[in-house]
């Protein structure tokens, strides 16, 4: 993805930490579920303005989960009719929003179609439906079954679907996604989810989300075969085509697998120490950047660019532990999930070198804070050889400016 020059150049005009994007991975995983009639982006999974206009411009429709969501999304220049709004709850500023440019609703809520319905708004609804299951990499990511918030509860479907016509809206679409990074036979049993889910909603259905949680394998050992997942996918939509008497669009809504593989965080090894018998590398970077280890236990692949000419893959691999530099035990980038934390075979590293940790780019700048008063990391695209900043290093004095003393 990148070369060595690359990223040593990318550290030389923006410094550590930062993250680097690569546009063409987008692209390429943009393409690989062109089979789909729409491929809707779940952006909470890195909603940058400038990658959110590129993909745009590969013709990518928007999800939106947020009031401020919905602004990235206009902001980035997507029509309001490329916007769905998918969420459980309207708060004042996203119902202000919809209102205001007639921006298609998912709901989550019978209380939410009622609050469309006291405000006077009439847009494209669509239903996400809890279909009683759910999966993912991480039960923090699980958002199907009882002790998921999310959707209406598939019993509960004919009585919202009934609930829409009597309070005058289209029920257009059929929404299910019931975890993140979930494996090919769980996202295969949504498809049969979705049939049952139809007889229950009803005939006025245009449109099938197959929803999101793509998986991408973060040790690098194997990919995801688009091709039978819409394969699936199509039969179910013929099925329902013939069984309904009209055509069904088919869109999919991939967050992580559209944009984890295409950035890399990059830090700079700052204390290299011995804890009793472990080997420490405390790294200027820490989960107030990137929160997925130590949210999730998630792994992250990890590589070490030397700051000086010696080949690193001549020197010996050693146990490490990568750490980062915040007051807290759990601020620790090779940890399972429990916490436990573990060492990675690593070259034997110097002050100076920088660490890697791969396939970052979704929930990761995404998910970054001002924990311990830290600065927001820049973020940099990668495109025909150049390097663009595409979101400046915070300041302190931006990280101060809405404090009053």
């Amino acid at each position: 993805m990148f070369d060595d020059c690359a990223i040593s150049e990318a550290v030389r005009c923006f410094g550590t930490p930062l993250w680097l994007y690569d546009f063409e991975i987008i692209k390429k995983r943009v393409a690989e579920l062109c089979s789909f009639d729409v491929v809707r982006y779940a952006q909470k999974a890195c909603p940058n303005l400038s990658l959110l206009s590129k993909m745009r411009s590969l013709g990518v429709e928007v999800d939106a989960v947020s009031a401020g969501e919905i602004v990235r999304a206009l902001k980035a220049g997507f029509s309001p009719n490329q916007i769905r709004y998918t969420a459980d709850i309207f708060d004042n500023n996203s119902l202000a929003l919809v209102k205001e440019h007639s921006i298609p609703v998912n709901i989550g809520s019978a209380d939410m179609l009622l609050q469309l319905a006291n405000a006077g708004v009439k847009v494209p609804l669509a239903i996400r439906v809890n279909p009683g299951f759910g999966h993912g990499h991480s039960s923090k990511v699980n958002t199907g079954g009882d002790l998921s918030k999310h959707g209406i509860w598939h019993s509960q479907l004919p009585e919202i679907a009934k609930l829409a016509k009597e309070k005058g809206f289209a029920l257009e679409c059929l929404h299910i996604h019931i975890g993140s990074g979930t494996d090919f036979e769980h996202l295969s049993q949504v498809a049969n989810s979705m049939e049952k889910a139809i007889e229950a909603a009803g005939s006025s259905v245009k449109i099938i989300s197959a929803g999101g949680g793509l998986p991408i394998d973060y040790k690098g050992s194997s990919s995801f075969d688009t091709s039978a997942y819409y394969n699936i996918w199509n039969a179910t939509r013929k099925k329902l085509e013939t069984e309904l008497g009209h055509s069904i669009t088919l869109e999919v809504e991939p967050g992580r697998y559209l944009v984890a593989e295409s950035c890399v965080l990059v830090a700079e090894i700052r204390a290299v120490k011995k804890q009793g018998e472990n080997l420490f590398y405390l790294v200027d970077s820490g989960f107030t950047d990137l929160v997925r280890p130590a949210f999730y236990g998630a792994y992250h692949h990890i590589s070490i660019l030397s700051a000086t000419t010696k080949k690193l893959a001549n020197t010996p691999l050693v146990d490490a532990i990568v750490a980062g530099p915040l007051c807290e035990s759990g601020d620790v980038f090779t940890q399972e999930e429990g916490g436990f934390v573990v060492s990675r075979k690593l070259p034997l590293a110097s002050v100076g070198d920088l660490l890697l940790l791969h396939n970052a780019g979704a929930y990761g700048s995404a998910m970054s804070s001002n924990y311990n008063s830290r600065l927001l990391a820049p973020e940099i695209l990668s495109e025909n050889g150049e390097l663009k900043i595409i979101r400046k290093r915070q300041t302190y004095e931006q990280l101060l400016e809405n404090e009053i003393f």
